[in-house]
């Protein structure tokens, strides 16, 4: 069965026409994963020791530092900068977040989002938006209702499910799950399904 992230699925519902299917054709033609080429590897998994540890916001500057990639030199100080716009004064504490997969038309979503915080004492699972694109409220709220939806069940009631939106240190998040949103979610994975043998 295909496995395909929840970034992955956003990039196609949120396209028409042909780039939606040429999107569908890279996914479906791109190289095995390899930690050595995720950009965003080293500014995700440093986030979440700093969380771990209970850092402090002053602790970001860290994921900048012994870059020699010129791309991160450029894109890592904007995400700390936004990050830390979020971050504010909020009194914030760690735990796992959940993460399961949602299967549909023979394909699997992976939903795992990357941090779980208790932000003045309410809890939050919180998916990590890093890319230049911006996040459309369309976006965002596909990646929060998802969540909500596959998640919610797992974790305790008064869970928020959250996207930020890191590079300007804002968040979205969701409460209520719309009526026409799994119809929707299905008809896209649906129309993955169909297209995916072709390209």
């Amino acid at each position: 069965m295909p496995r395909i992230t929840l970034t992955d699925f956003i990039d196609v519902v949120t396209k028409s026409g042909s780039p939606k299917a040429t999107k569908v054709a890279q996914l479906k033609n791109r190289d095995v994963y390899d930690p050595a080429t995720d950009f965003y590897k080293a500014f995700r998994e440093g986030l979440v020791l700093i969380h771990k540890n209970g850092g402090s916001k002053d602790e970001l500057a860290s994921l900048a530092k012994g870059l020699k990639d010129p791309k991160k030199l450029a894109n890592y100080p904007l995400m700390i900068k936004g990050y830390k716009k979020w971050w504010g004064n909020k009194s914030l504490a760690w735990f796992n977040p959940p993460g399961s997969t949602y299967s549909q038309a023979g394909f699997d979503v992976a939903v795992n989002p990357e941090i779980g915080l208790t932000i003045n004492g309410q809890r939050h699972v919180l998916k990590l938006f890093l890319k230049t694109d911006p996040l459309t409220k369309t976006r965002a709220d596909l990646i929060v209702t998802l969540m909500a939806h596959v998640l919610g069940p797992m974790d305790k009631t008064d869970t928020e499910f959250c996207v930020i939106d890191v590079r300007n240190g804002k968040s979205y998040s969701h409460s209520s799950t719309s009526k026409n949103f799994k119809p929707m979610v299905d008809a896209e994975l649906s129309y993955i399904a169909s297209l995916w043998p072709h390209v």
